[in-house]
């Protein structure tokens, strides 16, 4: 039977999408594949189908938990009932009658971290794969050692696994990125078929706007345009601020969505916005990988974001569905300091490890208890030989000459007088188009309204990226 009839056969369908047959063919001739898709695409129809061919199951790790909350609803909504979700969410009875079971199931979602478990590596070492899917996989490379080790971790269960065919699946990954995921997630990285498409989401218009008056910008273009939106903010704190002024002053649905809140919250409220409960979410980047939602209009950052990466992955949760979508950055001069402080940061939790470590060979209750997550993961690392804190040192200093590499891009994306989707498109490396989209940045012509093009800034005094460079990252003593 053609792909195309078993496209509509099982998804309705009548034709892929861009990357999707090409992908999808290089896997039955059982080749290790990298995809980079741009967000709306399709990415998990590459491998759902593909599991519907094949004869055995298909493991899926993906890093969210509410994600793999929504594939399995998405999926069961299309019929399959051979599907399961393994984490956190469930209970210990729940957990063992799934193992016992495991091999019955046809789509198998898993966290990271509990794919480590032995009792999981045991079942799936004793049950034929298919495919082994990573989604997500740039995290091997942006989180890295400080936030997501399990990550790194992958390629050791895949050696124990003998290596079954393997998919790497993710929306952005400049070059340095795909090379990472490459060396991390495969048998043989020269081997691997790679499938690179553009980035550029033409129905995106990008702004940036410079601003004195932040939040009062913000909440005018909210109270305007009242669609269903993001708003992404560096701190926890600054989301739980802004949803909750927003409330008082306006009848705007919204809410807050951010790492500290429990899995079950955050499940909550990501199914709220979902389902039109909820119209407007202020979020930390904990929201969005593999968000299936397609009337989001606009996308707006009102911090600066760290990279061209998350920037990009984030504002590709809008417009998916084709129409007309709005990614704005606010920028107001000093506010990449936050990413100063998450630096300094990142380094006194490293001093006050060494520290804490110095004398004690075991680690009572209260002492990792006084931990935080991030000195427990690097605690876990340097106890199963992962790494010694030398090492962990070393690796943190290559991270941050990369962070400062990344922001410097950051800040010359946001003080560009140059078309803004030929920046990013030759950031990634891609060939600008030739026929020019309309209506394409701020730089070309785009605005949000005509009262507001009216808000000119060309008057007002802006240091260059350069000097806030040097600024926020002077040596420190």
């Amino acid at each position: 039977m053609a792909l195309e009839e078993l496209l509509h056969r099982y998804f309705g369908y009548s034709s892929f999408r861009e990357g999707q047959r090409e992908i999808i063919e290089a896997l039955l001739n059982k080749e290790d594949t990298l995809a980079v898709l741009p967000t709306g695409t399709g990415k998990s129809l590459t491998y759902q189908l593909t599991g519907k061919i094949l004869p055995h199951t298909v493991l899926i790790v993906s890093p969210l938990l509410s994600l793999m909350e929504d594939q399995v609803r998405q999926l069961q909504k299309l019929g399959e009932r051979r599907v399961v979700a393994f984490n956190s969410f469930l209970s210990y009875d729940e957990k063992q009658y799934i193992l016992a079971q495991l091999h019955k199931y046809k789509f198998i979602f898993i966290s990271p971290e509990s794919l480590m478990k032995n009792e999981v590596l045991e079942k799936l070492k004793n049950m034929p794969l298919s495919l082994f899917v990573v989604d997500e996989a740039h995290c091997v490379s942006q989180w890295g050692v400080d936030f997501r080790p399990e990550y790194v971790k992958i390629k050791d269960v895949l050696q124990k696994l003998n290596f079954p065919l393997t998919l790497a699946l993710t929306a952005t990954a400049s070059q340095s990125v795909q090379n990472e995921i490459k060396d991390y997630l495969f048998k043989e990285p020269l081997a691997v078929r790679s499938f690179i498409y553009s980035i550029n989401r033409k129905n995106i218009s990008l702004i940036v706007e410079r601003t004195d008056e932040k939040e009062a910008q913000l909440f005018e273009y909210l109270i305007k345009r009242n669609k269903k939106g993001i708003v992404y903010c560096t701190a926890r704190k600054t989301t739980e601020m802004l949803s909750r002024k927003l409330q008082e002053q306006t009848s705007i649905r919204s809410a807050f969505y951010h790492g500290g809140l429990t899995a079950n919250e955050r499940s909550k409220i990501q199914q709220q916005f979902i389902e039109n409960e909820i119209d407007l979410l202020f979020a930390t980047n904990a929201f969005g990988m593999g968000i299936d939602k397609p009337d989001i209009r606009f996308v707006i950052h009102y911090d600066c974001p760290a990279s061209m990466e998350n920037y990009v992955q984030e504002i590709g949760r809008a417009g998916r569905d084709g129409q007309a979508a709005i990614a704005l950055l606010l920028y107001q001069s000093g506010d990449e300091a936050i990413h100063r402080f998450f630096r300094n940061e990142v380094k006194e939790e490293l001093r006050t490890l060494q520290k804490l470590l110095e004398g004690h060979t075991e680690f009572p209750t209260e002492l990792l208890e006084s931990m935080s997550d991030i000195q427990q993961k690097w605690l876990e690392g340097y106890l199963n030989g992962s790494y010694t804190l030398e090492v962990l040192s070393e690796r943190l200093r290559k991270k941050d000459q990369e962070k400062y590499y990344q922001l410097e891009q950051m800040l010359d994306y946001i003080f560009t007088k140059e078309c803004r989707r030929t920046f990013i498109m030759h950031y990634f490396s891609e060939t600008e188009e030739s026929e020019k989209v309309t209506p394409c940045c701020d730089n070309c012509g785009a605005v949000l309204s005509a009262t507001e093009a009216e808000q000119n800034i060309a008057g007002k005094t802006v240091h260059s990226w350069q000097e806030i460079l040097i600024r926020l990252f002077k040596e420190e003593k």
